[in-house]
């Protein structure tokens, strides 16, 4: 069983709920990726998504954009990200999932990304760019290799293609809360609650929702129609100033809120 499939296993055990920090690799410096990832690790996550730095990325807002430009500006790259991901896994016990598009994974080679993506323990990897009606040019790598590919709807998504994109796989169907880009936000659209509730509701893995969340009421609220949230602006933001306290006492949150559901 992929470790994302059991960690939602042990999570529903316990009515708990998903955190999911993102980090940008490279951002800081390579060297320090597998310390942060230890770091988020020991704060609680339940698992990690690490952004791979790309020149045109068209879902990240400006706090995710401004990473990827000084991680590219320090040299990231997708080979060397896989490298450090490989020395994590020998310390890290928690799902790592990859983000990218597929210009650096092109770029490498898909068979190579895959196999190298394989040996570093990556439990799945997210594309953004890749419509459901394209995976073939990597699904069956993933399969062979048991990594999951993690799909997105969003507000726009008709219930039926939800329905068809979520039978898809069995890790989480990640639920994109904005009609825009990443990026911390004051308040969510009317609608999302109920969108989050059709999701949920045919929907046959968990579902966790992604883009805007930065602060302990919205996840308290959002996590009422879901099964956790994917928080990366606010992380981004605080591990380039450096504020390792306040990194941690943000993500006690998801311990209150599962105790309040």
């Amino acid at each position: 069983m992929n470790r994302i499939e059991q960690a939602f296993r042990q999570l529903t055990a316990v009515d708990g709920k998903a955190f999911i920090p993102y980090i940008m690799a490279g951002d800081g410096g390579l060297s320090c990726l597998v310390e942060r990832l230890q770091l988020l690790e020991k704060f609680g996550a339940t698992a990690i998504e690490v952004g791979v730095p790309f020149s045109d990325p068209v879902a990240d807002g400006p706090t995710i954009q401004q990473a990827g430009i000084r991680a590219l500006k320090n040299g990231t790259n997708l080979k060397d990200i896989l490298v450090e991901l490989s020395k994590a896994r020998e310390l890290v016990q928690i799902p790592i999932i990859l983000m990218t598009y597929l210009n650096p994974i092109y770029s490498l080679g898909i068979n190579r990304f895959v196999q190298e993506a394989q040996s570093a323990g990556v439990d799945g990897c997210i594309i953004p760019d890749l419509p459901m009606e394209e995976e073939e040019i990597i699904l069956p790598q993933f399969l062979k290799a048991g990594v999951e590919l993690i799909r997105l709807v969003t507000p726009t998504t008709p219930v039926e293609r939800v329905r068809k994109i979520s039978s898809k796989g069995s890790g989480f169907l990640y639920t994109v809360t904005v009609k825009g880009i990443t990026g911390a936000r004051g308040e969510f659209d009317g609608g999302l609650n109920a969108f989050l509730q059709t999701v949920k509701q045919v929907s046959p893995i968990p579902v966790v929702a992604g883009f805007g969340i930065s602060n302990e009421e919205q996840i308290a609220e959002l996590t009422k129609y879901c099964d956790g949230v994917v928080v990366g602006s606010k992380i981004v933001e605080l591990f380039a100033k450096n504020n390792i306290t306040e990194l941690e006492t943000f993500m006690s949150v998801i311990k209150r809120t599962s105790a309040k559901i």
